[in-house]
Protein backbone atom coordinates (compact mmCIF):
# COMPACT_ATOMS: atom_id res chain seq x y z
CA UNK A 1 0.00 0.00 0.00
CA UNK A 2 1.27 3.56 -1.10
CA UNK A 3 2.08 6.27 1.42
CA UNK A 4 -0.80 8.57 2.31
CA UNK A 5 -0.31 11.62 0.10
CA UNK A 6 0.45 14.26 2.49
CA UNK A 7 3.35 11.89 3.58
CA UNK A 8 4.68 11.01 0.40
CA UNK A 9 6.94 13.43 -1.37
CA UNK A 10 6.70 12.23 -4.53
CA UNK A 11 3.50 13.28 -4.94
CA UNK A 12 4.71 16.66 -4.83
CA UNK A 13 5.52 15.96 -8.60
CA UNK A 14 1.68 16.40 -9.29
CA UNK A 15 2.17 19.98 -9.31
CA UNK A 16 4.34 18.72 -12.60
CA UNK A 17 2.82 18.30 -16.33
CA UNK A 18 1.51 14.95 -16.51
CA UNK A 19 3.55 14.18 -19.25
CA UNK A 20 6.95 15.09 -17.63
CA UNK A 21 5.35 13.12 -14.29
CA UNK A 22 6.16 9.62 -15.64
CA UNK A 23 9.30 10.57 -16.66
CA UNK A 24 10.37 12.23 -13.59
CA UNK A 25 9.25 8.89 -11.21
CA UNK A 26 11.00 6.24 -13.46
CA UNK A 27 14.38 8.62 -13.53
CA UNK A 28 13.94 8.40 -9.53
CA UNK A 29 13.05 5.23 -9.20
CA UNK A 30 15.81 4.25 -11.55
CA UNK A 31 18.39 5.72 -9.79
CA UNK A 32 17.76 4.30 -6.37
CA UNK A 33 20.39 1.12 -6.95
CA UNK A 34 22.61 3.67 -8.33
CA UNK A 35 24.35 4.48 -5.02
CA UNK A 36 28.55 4.56 -4.68
CA UNK A 37 28.94 3.40 -1.69
CA UNK A 38 32.22 2.05 -1.27
CA UNK A 39 35.51 2.69 -3.45
CA UNK A 40 38.75 0.33 -3.64
CA UNK A 41 40.82 1.99 -6.55
CA UNK A 42 44.46 1.46 -4.53
CA UNK A 43 43.68 -2.08 -5.94
CA UNK A 44 43.15 -1.62 -9.45
CA UNK A 45 44.97 2.05 -10.04
CA UNK A 46 48.70 2.18 -10.40
CA UNK A 47 50.19 4.45 -8.17
CA UNK A 48 47.97 5.00 -5.32
CA UNK A 49 49.46 4.20 -2.09
CA UNK A 50 46.77 3.53 0.10
CA UNK A 51 42.86 4.36 1.21
CA UNK A 52 41.40 6.59 3.85
CA UNK A 53 37.57 6.13 4.48
CA UNK A 54 35.90 9.13 5.70
CA UNK A 55 32.18 9.07 6.27
CA UNK A 56 31.61 10.70 2.87
CA UNK A 57 34.60 10.69 1.06
CA UNK A 58 37.69 7.99 0.29
CA UNK A 59 40.70 9.54 -0.07
CA UNK A 60 43.91 8.05 -1.66
CA UNK A 61 47.76 8.89 -1.93
CA UNK A 62 48.95 9.21 -5.16
CA UNK A 63 51.98 10.49 -3.79
CA UNK A 64 52.44 13.70 -5.16
CA UNK A 65 48.74 14.44 -5.05
CA UNK A 66 45.39 12.90 -3.60
CA UNK A 67 42.97 11.28 -4.74
CA UNK A 68 39.25 12.73 -3.45
CA UNK A 69 36.38 10.03 -4.30
CA UNK A 70 32.91 11.51 -2.82
CA UNK A 71 30.65 8.86 -2.71
CA UNK A 72 27.08 9.02 -1.91
CA UNK A 73 27.52 7.94 1.74
CA UNK A 74 24.64 10.11 3.79
CA UNK A 75 26.31 10.79 7.38
CA UNK A 76 24.79 12.77 10.12
CA UNK A 77 25.79 13.26 13.92
CA UNK A 78 28.52 11.88 13.38
CA UNK A 79 28.26 8.32 11.82
CA UNK A 80 26.54 6.87 8.45
CA UNK A 81 23.37 6.31 7.84
CA UNK A 82 22.45 5.50 4.74
CA UNK A 83 23.57 6.46 0.90
CA UNK A 84 21.99 8.93 -1.70
CA UNK A 85 22.02 8.32 -5.34
CA UNK A 86 24.05 10.88 -7.20
CA UNK A 87 24.95 12.90 -4.00
CA UNK A 88 28.59 12.75 -4.45
CA UNK A 89 28.61 13.67 -7.72
CA UNK A 90 25.89 16.78 -6.40
CA UNK A 91 29.07 17.49 -3.80
CA UNK A 92 31.81 17.35 -6.27
CA UNK A 93 30.32 19.38 -8.08
CA UNK A 94 29.35 21.91 -5.69
CA UNK A 95 32.31 22.29 -4.44
CA UNK A 96 34.06 22.78 -7.55
CA UNK A 97 31.65 25.76 -7.79
CA UNK A 98 32.26 28.03 -4.99
CA UNK A 99 36.37 26.91 -4.58
CA UNK A 100 36.15 28.71 -8.19
CA UNK A 101 34.40 31.73 -6.28
CA UNK A 102 35.84 32.37 -3.63
CA UNK A 103 39.93 32.07 -4.89
CA UNK A 104 40.10 35.33 -4.03
CA UNK A 105 39.35 35.05 -0.53
CA UNK A 106 41.81 31.91 0.16
CA UNK A 107 44.01 29.50 -2.12
CA UNK A 108 42.39 25.95 -2.32
CA UNK A 109 43.85 22.71 -2.58
CA UNK A 110 41.59 21.98 -6.16
CA UNK A 111 43.93 20.97 -8.57
CA UNK A 112 41.46 19.42 -10.86
CA UNK A 113 37.95 16.97 -11.69
CA UNK A 114 38.82 13.82 -13.61
CA UNK A 115 35.44 11.88 -12.91
CA UNK A 116 32.22 13.39 -11.92
CA UNK A 117 32.68 12.18 -8.24
CA UNK A 118 36.55 12.56 -8.16
CA UNK A 119 38.70 15.10 -7.63
CA UNK A 120 42.45 15.29 -7.67
CA UNK A 121 44.05 17.61 -4.75
CA UNK A 122 47.07 18.92 -3.66
CA UNK A 123 48.95 17.23 -0.39
CA UNK A 124 48.50 19.52 2.92
CA UNK A 125 48.88 18.88 6.53
CA UNK A 126 45.45 18.93 7.45
CA UNK A 127 43.98 21.13 11.10
CA UNK A 128 42.07 19.03 13.22
CA UNK A 129 40.03 21.92 13.49
CA UNK A 130 36.91 22.48 11.91
CA UNK A 131 35.40 26.21 11.64
CA UNK A 132 32.02 26.36 12.24
CA UNK A 133 30.74 29.68 11.65
CA UNK A 134 27.41 30.63 12.91
CA UNK A 135 24.68 33.64 12.06
CA UNK A 136 22.02 32.65 14.19
CA UNK A 137 20.62 31.24 17.29
CA UNK A 138 19.32 28.07 15.90
CA UNK A 139 19.47 24.32 15.43
CA UNK A 140 18.47 21.10 17.57
CA UNK A 141 20.99 18.67 18.02
CA UNK A 142 23.30 18.59 21.38
CA UNK A 143 25.79 21.07 20.19
CA UNK A 144 23.44 23.77 18.19
CA UNK A 145 24.20 27.33 19.18
CA UNK A 146 20.41 26.99 20.50
CA UNK A 147 20.37 24.26 22.54
CA UNK A 148 23.30 25.27 24.42
CA UNK A 149 22.16 29.41 24.46
CA UNK A 150 18.41 27.61 26.06
CA UNK A 151 20.30 25.70 28.75
CA UNK A 152 21.70 29.56 30.04
CA UNK A 153 25.38 29.13 28.26
CA UNK A 154 26.62 32.61 27.97
CA UNK A 155 30.15 32.26 26.72
CA UNK A 156 30.69 29.03 23.90
CA UNK A 157 33.80 28.72 23.02
CA UNK A 158 34.92 32.05 23.68
CA UNK A 159 31.97 33.89 22.00
CA UNK A 160 30.11 36.11 24.91
CA UNK A 161 26.29 35.63 24.16
CA UNK A 162 23.59 38.19 25.78
CA UNK A 163 20.56 38.00 27.85
CA UNK A 164 17.66 37.80 25.45
CA UNK A 165 17.84 35.98 22.41
CA UNK A 166 15.52 33.88 21.21
CA UNK A 167 15.63 30.92 18.62
CA UNK A 168 16.03 31.42 15.53
CA UNK A 169 17.56 35.55 15.82
CA UNK A 170 20.04 36.70 13.83
CA UNK A 171 23.04 37.70 15.63
CA UNK A 172 25.02 40.86 15.89
CA UNK A 173 27.65 39.45 14.13
CA UNK A 174 28.78 36.26 13.21
CA UNK A 175 30.71 33.89 15.20
CA UNK A 176 32.96 30.92 14.85
CA UNK A 177 32.37 28.26 17.44
CA UNK A 178 35.82 25.38 16.24
CA UNK A 179 35.38 21.93 16.91
CA UNK A 180 38.56 19.26 17.60
CA UNK A 181 38.22 16.75 15.07
CA UNK A 182 38.85 13.10 17.15
CA UNK A 183 37.87 9.86 15.92
CA UNK A 184 34.53 9.78 17.98
CA UNK A 185 32.32 12.51 18.76
CA UNK A 186 33.68 16.44 18.01
CA UNK A 187 34.32 18.37 20.48
CA UNK A 188 33.90 22.33 20.91
CA UNK A 189 37.09 24.52 21.76
CA UNK A 190 38.00 27.74 22.33
CA UNK A 191 40.94 29.94 20.38
CA UNK A 192 42.91 29.48 23.80
CA UNK A 193 42.75 25.70 23.67
CA UNK A 194 43.59 25.30 19.85
CA UNK A 195 46.51 26.96 20.72
CA UNK A 196 47.29 25.39 24.35
CA UNK A 197 46.50 21.97 22.55
CA UNK A 198 49.09 22.90 19.99
CA UNK A 199 46.89 22.28 16.70
CA UNK A 200 47.32 25.19 15.43
CA UNK A 201 49.86 28.29 16.15
CA UNK A 202 47.95 31.82 17.12
CA UNK A 203 49.37 33.34 13.79
CA UNK A 204 47.64 29.94 11.58
CA UNK A 205 44.29 30.46 13.63
CA UNK A 206 44.14 33.92 12.86
CA UNK A 207 44.62 33.59 9.25
CA UNK A 208 41.88 31.04 8.98
CA UNK A 209 39.31 31.81 11.06
CA UNK A 210 39.62 35.65 9.00
CA UNK A 211 39.04 33.10 5.51
CA UNK A 212 36.15 30.99 7.33
CA UNK A 213 34.14 34.50 8.56
CA UNK A 214 35.26 36.05 5.02
CA UNK A 215 33.84 33.13 3.12
CA UNK A 216 30.59 32.60 5.24
CA UNK A 217 29.66 36.37 4.37
CA UNK A 218 30.05 35.62 0.49
CA UNK A 219 27.73 32.79 0.84
CA UNK A 220 25.33 34.54 2.97
CA UNK A 221 25.54 37.03 0.05
CA UNK A 222 25.00 34.61 -2.75
CA UNK A 223 22.27 32.97 -0.65
CA UNK A 224 20.36 35.81 -0.30
CA UNK A 225 20.56 36.70 -3.44
CA UNK A 226 19.05 33.08 -4.30
CA UNK A 227 15.95 33.46 -1.62
CA UNK A 228 17.88 31.51 1.03
CA UNK A 229 19.30 32.15 4.37
CA UNK A 230 22.42 30.88 4.88
CA UNK A 231 22.52 29.94 8.75
CA UNK A 232 26.10 28.57 9.46
CA UNK A 233 28.40 25.99 8.03
CA UNK A 234 31.74 24.93 8.42
CA UNK A 235 35.31 24.87 6.81
CA UNK A 236 38.34 22.97 7.21
CA UNK A 237 41.98 23.88 6.37
CA UNK A 238 45.27 22.57 5.75
CA UNK A 239 49.04 23.86 5.70
CA UNK A 240 51.40 23.33 2.29
CA UNK A 241 54.87 22.99 3.04
CA UNK A 242 55.66 26.28 1.89
CA UNK A 243 53.49 27.52 4.85
CA UNK A 244 50.66 28.55 2.64
CA UNK A 245 47.04 27.72 4.39
CA UNK A 246 44.59 26.39 2.05
CA UNK A 247 41.02 25.66 2.34
CA UNK A 248 40.31 21.95 1.98
CA UNK A 249 37.11 21.55 2.60
CA UNK A 250 33.77 22.68 3.81
CA UNK A 251 33.23 25.16 0.62
CA UNK A 252 28.79 25.62 1.44
CA UNK A 253 28.10 22.32 0.89
CA UNK A 254 24.54 21.04 0.82
CA UNK A 255 25.28 18.47 3.26
CA UNK A 256 27.48 21.12 5.35
CA UNK A 257 25.00 23.65 5.18
CA UNK A 258 22.08 24.80 7.29
CA UNK A 259 19.68 26.90 5.08
CA UNK A 260 16.73 28.84 6.11
CA UNK A 261 13.68 29.30 3.34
Amino acid sequence: MSPKSEHNPLDKLSLLDCSRKEDVLGAIKGGLSNCLFETNLHLTVPGLKSKTRGKVRDVYDGGKYLVLVTTDRHSAFDRVLASLPFKGQILNETSLWWFDRTIHITPNAFVFVVDKNVMIAKKCSLFSVEFVVRGYVTGSTDTSLWTIYNKGVRNYCGNALPDGLVKNQKLQKNIITPTTKPEDDDVHVTTREIIKLGLMTEAEYDEASTKALSLFQLGQHVSLEHGLILVDTKYEFGKRSDGSILLVDGALLVCSIAPML
